[in-house]
């Protein structure tokens, strides 16, 4: 038997070329989240139509709910993750994140016009999304090796893009059958989300990884950011670079008002990224578990780096499929690709609470970023905050480069013990 640093056993290495399978549970999570992305996508392409031109809420009214419960998710991840590695629980605790993300729906059903009752579907389904992200991607990163992690978070990220894709056309399909009903909607998006809660329940086992939980009265580790150099470097960088990035929605406007074109393409342009997303995160998690996850992370911001000259540049039709392919770029390079250079260096007892505070500050961060740009063109304009934008994110890029760790944090095999 082999022990890894952290005390758990490990399989004996197998020979270099041999390919490794995508553990089954990490199939199931992205059945899952698949799944749930249905139902959630098909809430989020309607809900707008709905508040607003439904029931006649104002912008300002839909954006005050929407942004403040979206702030409050970054926060909750932080709970999800500790509750998770309390008792190694985390099948649990994502299950309870799943299940109350699926009863919102229900909430908007019963909620009828009420604001209220709409704040309260809003607020469990933010809920849910946050107490589930953390304990979902430590699930993930205990069901493989850790030299395979690139691959599984992509094919889990491409299967949770698929998702998000089929839930706008489920939702326009739903509501061309039934004359626009959105009850109907809510009604179809509340079985679905069931079914993927009921996916999680038989297809996903409670422990992937062989580790055993903490004892009962064991108090769970203190968030690794204090304990481990190289995860502090990996949070520190995404937290700097998060804050040098100014959020999809101003570079669909960006592009849709350099090019006049008319409003209702702006729901259309995030279909585009998603789709170079989907295509490309399997490969790029293979290849940067080939090469190293800390230079894919660098050169998928580098890809949003070119998306910023682009637009800085004479903005023409081609530049939108340019500014949108980089931009699913990023996206494949970056996102599971964070969670896999990260999970290697946290402790199993901890994995959760690890990738929770990971999550929880890039997701500030992004926040800031946002805040900061939206500020910057209020008060200089759009081109100079573009520009401001651009050198920031290139000076993060520099220096995140010499904080990220220069080789992946994985932790080292022990001696064979018979």
């Amino acid at each position: 038997m082999y022990l890894a640093a952290n005390g758990r056993p490990d399989a004996p290495p197998r020979p270099q070329g041999v390919r490794r399978r995508v553990p089954a549970a990490v199939l199931a999570l992205g059945t899952v989240s698949l799944v749930t992305d249905v139902s959630s996508e098909m809430v989020a392409a309607v809900l707008p139509l709905h508040l607003v031109l439904g029931l006649g809420l104002t912008p300002l009214q839909f954006g005050f709910l929407d942004g403040m419960f979206n702030g409050a998710t970054a926060l909750v991840r932080l709970l999800g993750g500790r509750l998770a590695d309390r008792r190694g629980h985390h099948k649990r605790v994502a299950g309870a994140g799943y299940l109350l993300s699926a009863l919102s729906r229900l909430g908007l059903l019963l909620a009828g016009g009420a604001t209220g009752g709409i704040a309260a579907a809003l607020a469990a389904d933010r809920l849910g999304k946050g107490i589930r992200t953390a304990p979902r991607d430590a699930l993930i990163s205990l069901s493989g090796p850790p030299e395979s992690l690139g691959r599984s978070f992509g094919v889990h990220r491409a299967m949770d893009t698929t998702g998000a894709l089929l839930g706008p056309l489920a939702a326009f399909a739903v509501l061309w059958a039934t004359a626009d009903a959105y009850d109907a909607v809510f009604a179809v998006s509340f079985c679905v989300g069931l079914l993927g809660m009921l996916l999680l329940v038989v297809y996903v086992p409670a422990a992937p990884g062989p580790a055993a939980p903490a004892p009962a009265g064991a108090r769970p580790p203190r968030a690794p950011v204090l304990r481990d150099r190289a995860f502090r470097r990996v949070l520190y960088a995404s937290a700097l670079l998060g804050a040098t990035t100014i959020g999809d929605a101003f570079l669909y406007l960006l592009l849709l008002r350099a090019l006049d074109l008319p409003p209702a393409l702006f729901t259309l342009l995030p279909l585009g990224a998603a789709a170079v997303y989907l295509l490309l995160a399997v490969p790029a998690g293979r290849i940067a578990d080939r090469t190293g996850r800390r230079t894919a992370f660098l050169l998928g911001h580098c890809a949003l780096l070119g998306a910023y000259a682009l637009l800085l540049a004479p903005v023409s039709t081609p530049t939108v499929v340019g500014v949108l392919a980089l931009l699913g770029i990023f996206y494949a390079a970056t996102d599971g690709v964070l969670m896999a250079l990260a999970a290697p260096a946290l402790p199993t007892a901890g994995r959760a609470g690890g990738l929770a505070v990971l999550q929880t500050g890039q997701a500030l961060a992004r926040l800031l970023g946002a805040a900061g740009f939206g500020a910057a063109w209020t008060l200089w304009g759009q081109r100079p905050a573009l520009w401001v934008a651009t050198l920031a994110l290139a000076g993060a890029l520099a220096a995140a480069s010499r904080i990220l760790p220069a080789a992946p944090p994985h932790a080292s095999a022990a001696p064979e013990v018979p």
